[in-house]
């Protein structure tokens, strides 16, 4: 499941599958889409789990059955990337495949340390959603992409964090140090806020 908590301007959605290490049905991806879109009304919007891993990406059966190549995964990173208030991924663990789309969306990308981040579309024999590749390079260059989609390679957030794809990784509390990444922007107007970002994504 995925469950949503605002406080004063800050949103905390934080997916809740531990027996499936928060593996995502079309129910769940859905909801975080929803969450996404309604997001406009947030000033930061933090996306963690629940448990010891972030995401495992699709559910293997529902995967199976479409939802690897589900337009769901798309119009979730798209919404993502189209808020103008702060996007953290706090991630307590793990990310692999799909559930990277998230993770690359975000506007900052912390982490517990001990956690890796996968992308296994090679050996599944998917392709990623449309919007990763070209995200990720933007983020750490074509060749170390190519490493995690063509090579396989699952990237401790130690390596990750020299490459650019982790901004921070805490000993304290991730939501905790989520919270105190969000404090700058809860306490300006939304309209600073926006217009920061607006800046810094114009680059």
């Amino acid at each position: 499941m995925i469950s949503l908590t605002k406080d004063a301007g800050l949103w905390i959605a934080t997916i809740d599958r531990q027996s499936k290490a928060n593996s995502l049905t079309p129910e769940m991806l859905e909801q975080l889409c929803e969450i996404a879109e309604a997001a406009h009304e947030a000033r930061v919007l933090v996306i963690t789990g629940a448990g010891k891993v972030f995401s495992a990406g699709a559910d293997l059966d529902a995967a199976k059955a479409g939802l690897a190549t589900s337009p769901l995964w798309e119009r979730l990173s798209g919404a993502i990337t189209a808020l103008e208030c702060l996007t953290i991924c706090a991630m307590n663990g793990t990310a692999a495949g799909g559930a990277m789309g998230m993770v690359l969306a975000c506007d900052l990308r912390i982490s517990v340390p001990g956690a890796k981040v996968f992308y296994p579309v090679m050996k599944l024999g998917y392709l990623p959603q449309p919007s990763d590749p070209p995200r990720m390079a933007r983020l750490i260059g074509p060749a170390r992409a190519k490493m995690i989609l063509m090579g396989g390679q699952k990237i401790p957030v130690e390596e990750a964090m020299t490459w650019g794809l982790i901004d921070r990784i805490t000993d304290s509390d991730v939501l905790e140090t989520a919270r105190a990444l969000a404090q700058d922007v809860l306490s300006a107007t939304p309209d600073h806020a926006a217009a920061i970002k607006r800046m810094i994504d114009a680059r």
